[in-house]
């Protein structure tokens, strides 16, 4: 019996050290093949010309470090200053910071001397729940134009007309809110982004639904935009793991159904939103986006789904970050109080009351616009570039020839902070952009925070209307002092859109005074 129990755990040993044998072999298999890899990737790849950090060309992971932690864009700036316009980011993707990159990427290309314009790369970007795809999401330039044929009357100089007792009524009601509850606690400190998204929300609640979501009425986020924010920084974050087929693969077939049920529940809020808006017909003011796109015969080509999924998109890109940019607008006047002031003069010595602003004649304000345009190049609401994918006949960026299956791309923020393209790229100078000779030199037309080409942002001039319109009705009424607390606002992170941290500042009613 002994020799027995003694010869079986001499066999257990022995199966214990051939267990561990293997898994050292298979270590050192894989690590090799790691360690080849990337000397290939370095040295030998079609990318190794390219100038950039060689442990970044080696491995994804400083990349996909700089994503998780949300400081690509700083890393961003870095690698550009350090190596030049074109920056090679990780092992099968170059980051270009030149201007001419809006073009060959985004834009119009002329006829490449060799390749084709690289098209968006669609892995990259999310579906949505329905799986219908939106005007952002469609895969075929035919496809988009149509899609865009159908929603421009709704975006147009004419349609703008036709909202501006809309934006004027919410803009309106967020100085109201403001008066309202100073009146109550004159020593009150205001969290603006709160405020800012709350007026966007509900302007854009009420274009796309037929309805505000009264988070202006209700001083607090409505749950549907709460779980929108909240997911962000999530869906970037898992967004890395899916870069790799088989952890996609392997994620795709764990998420739990509870999450599932959560991402649908939260699609089904539009739907329900948009089922009540068509089922109430024309409204009387005829104003918002529905009435405008169904008025006009293509409008009713668009089919149930592709409602649904482009009203979730609206109220995603129409809100936050027209929000973003106030938010940094009002940050970068605050830290600048000489260009506060001069702002602050133009909007009082133009409008003898409120009742003189329209859209039309804020828009004529010119200081008003190059703080704007300023605050666009230093915070734009998208930091990152957005990801484009070379072709199988491979593309000519900046003169540059790029292989095929290549992810490139311009980032705005290191583009805009560029040293070689601005003079004093770190500081707020709206005089950059009202020809001031100091200046002359900017490459100002690299500046393109909605995009080039047939796929650029379709709400650019409604944008540009609502952020001048809140602006100018908030500091037109307040003067502002920024608090303590809120010193460093600007040092944010990003996860495609920026984590805003609280920007607190005090009010003083310039009509109590």
């Amino acid at each position: 019996m002994a020799v027995s129990d003694f010869a079986r755990r001499l066999s257990g040993a022995a199966n214990d050290a051939s267990l561990s044998r293997s898994l050292v072999i298979l270590v050192t298999i894989l690590l090799t093949r790691w360690v080849i890899r990337g000397i290939y990737r370095v040295y030998f790849h079609p990318l190794s010309r390219f100038p950039g950090p060689k442990l970044w060309a080696f491995t994804r992971t400083p990349q996909l470090l700089a994503i998780w932690k949300g400081r690509l864009h700083e890393e961003a700036v870095r690698l550009h200053s350090r190596y030049g316009d074109v920056v090679r980011i990780s092992p099968d993707e170059l980051s270009f910071s030149s201007p001419d990159a809006w073009r060959d990427i985004y834009g119009h290309a002329p006829k490449m001397t060799r390749g084709k314009p690289p098209p968006k790369h669609w892995e990259r970007y999310g579906r949505p729940i329905n799986g219908v795809q939106n005007l952002i999401g469609t895969p075929t330039d035919r496809e988009h134009a149509q899609m865009r044929k159908i929603f421009s009357p709704a975006f147009s100089d004419r349609a703008l007309k036709q909202q501006e007792p809309l934006f004027l009524r919410y803009a309106d009601k967020l100085v109201g809110v403001l008066r309202e509850r100073l009146a109550e606690d004159p020593s009150r400190k205001f969290e603006m982004v709160r405020m800012y998204n709350f007026t966007t929300f509900d302007v854009m609640g009420d274009l796309t639904f037929g309805e505000s979501l009264h988070m202006l009425d209700n001083a607090q986020y409505d749950p549907w935009v709460s779980i929108m924010f909240a997911s962000v920084r999530v869906a970037t974050r898992i967004s890395i793991f899916l870069r790799y087929p088989i952890i996609a693969w392997m994620f795709k077939r764990v998420i739990p159904r509870s999450l599932e049920k959560k991402q649908m529940d939260h699609f089904q809020h539009s739907v329900d939103r948009v089922t009540k808006r068509l089922e109430k017909g024309r409204s009387s003011e005829g104003v918002d986006l529905w009435d405008l796109i169904l008025d006009q015969k293509e409008g009713h080509g668009l089919s149930r789904a592709q409602m649904d999924s482009n009203s979730s998109l609206f109220m995603v890109a129409g809100t936050e970050t027209t929000a973003s940019l106030l938010s940094g607008l009002t940050y970068l006047l605050l830290k600048n109080p000489t260009t506060m002031e001069k702002l602050v003069e133009e909007l009082r010595a133009t409008f003898a009351s409120e009742a003189d602003m329209s859209l039309e004649a804020i828009a004529a304000l010119p200081y008003l616009n190059a703080c704007i345009k300023e605050a666009l190049r230093l915070y734009p609401p998208v930091a990152p570039g957005l990801p484009h994918l070379t072709p199988r006949e491979g593309s000519t960026i900046c003169g540059e020839y790029v292989p095929p299956g290549i992810t490139v791309g311009a980032p705005h923020y290191a583009m805009y902070r560029s040293e070689k393209l601005f003079k004093d790229p770190h500081a707020f100078i709206p005089n950059r952009w009202l020809g001031d000779e100091k200046y002359a030199d900017d490459q100002r037309n690299a500046v393109q925070p909605f995009s080039v080409g047939s796929r650029d942002c379709l709400g650019r001039n409604m944008a540009y209307h609502e952020m001048r319109l809140i602006m100018t009705k908030v500091l037109y009424n307040f003067d502002m002092e920024l608090c303590p607390e809120s010193e460093d606002w600007i040092n944010q992170r990003t996860y495609i859109l920026w984590d805003k941290k609280p920007l607190m500042v005090t009010l003083k009613d310039v009509r109590a005074s």
